[in-house]
């Protein structure tokens, strides 16, 4: 158990010094929403004086965008609920007390996370706080799925998607626990990113501090995923049969003094290119690492989905808020959908 010790510690000491350096050298947030165009390519993207518009407002922190039945259904993170708003704006409550962890005190962030439609149509999602992945099923009840690698408690399921063969993938940084009082010791030498499929759960990567968002291009023949910290990138492989990946390298780097936040949630568009959050707000970015463009927002932009009728409305959760922002080109598509 030394090694497990140890690690807790490092993870410890890895948040704190993300926030901290975070609190000390970011500026602050800029007062409006806007489009910043580094490259002209981002106009095949973006039209030109698109602007960002504020749906819904007065959360805690919202999380988890997914595109359901013709609304954006999203987690509160702080607030313990599952919601849904519509185009319009009309929000409502769908599961309360949705964290899996008992009486978590004000300002922490122990509440549900990432979301996605499984096949069967039930909902598969992360709870931060009772670090499982649990389903919701057709009325909304909350039944377990997932809570242990061989034996020992996962540390604290935060972003998940399908892919094409139908295997789940989620990342497992340790921000559960991290949020208890006490914190409890973690049981795995590892932030992982896991794959399951066929009833087996793996560790496909182990070498991230604090692995956080993670996509998959349109062709499914890359994976992304977000290093939080310390060290803030997002990072490309090649997937091969069964999910192996090859050819790790890291596609964007993140600065410090880019902004409040780090790289949590990204997706990818039917093009192949990265959108993904981090200090500052939203990066989009090519397939080759070159930055094209960036969208501000008054707030610390944590994820964002695609949804409309034509996957063209990008929706973004930014902290107490969920923002929408037009754009001339679908995401990528999730492998089932409702």
């Amino acid at each position: 158990m030394k090694s497990v010790l140890k690690y807790a510690l490092v993870m410890s000491a890895g948040i704190a010094a993300v926030s901290a350096a975070t609190a000390q050298t970011s500026p602050a947030a800029p007062a409006v929403s806007e489009v910043v165009r580094v490259d002209p390519a981002l106009d095949t993207l973006i039209a030109p004086g698109a602007q960002v518009e504020k749906v819904a407002t007065g959360f805690k922190f919202v999380e988890g965008p997914m595109w359901r039945e013709g609304r954006l259904w999203f987690s509160d993170v702080g607030g313990e609920e599952i919601r849904a708003v519509t185009p319009d704006g009309k929000v409502e409550l769908l599961v309360d007390h949705a964290g899996g962890y008992p009486n978590p005190k004000p300002g922490k962030t122990l509440g549900p996370n990432a979301m996605a439609t499984d096949k069967d149509g039930t909902i598969v999602y992360a709870q931060q706080g009772g670090r499982n992945l649990s389903r919701l099923d057709a009325k909304l009840a909350i039944r377990p799925f997932l809570s242990t690698y061989q034996g020992r408690k996962i540390n604290s399921p935060n972003d998940l998607v399908f892919a094409k063969d139908g295997a789940l993938w989620f990342t497992d940084p340790p921000f559960g626990p991290m949020n208890m009082e006490p914190s409890p010791p973690l049981d795995q030498p590892f932030a992982a990113v896991y794959r399951y499929a066929r009833g087996k759960l793996t560790p496909m990567v182990t070498d991230l501090t604090l692995p956080n968002g993670l996509a998959f291009s349109n062709d499914g023949k890359t994976f992304y995923v977000n290093s939080y910290g310390p060290e803030m990138f997002t990072r490309a492989y090649d997937v091969g049969k069964d999910g192996a990946l090859s050819n790790p390298r890291v596609l964007f780097t993140y600065d410090r003094g880019m902004g409040r936040g780090g790289p949590d949630g990204l997706k990818t568009d039917i093009a192949g290119n990265v959108w993904s959050t981090g200090p500052g707000g939203i990066r989009v970015i090519t397939p080759q690492g070159k930055l094209l463009g960036q969208i501000t927002l008054p707030e610390v932009a944590a994820n964002l989905a695609w949804g409309g009728a034509d996957g063209k409305d990008l929706y973004i959760t930014g902290s107490t808020s969920i923002y929408r922002l037009r754009t001339k080109i679908a995401g990528t598509p999730p492998l089932y959908r409702r």
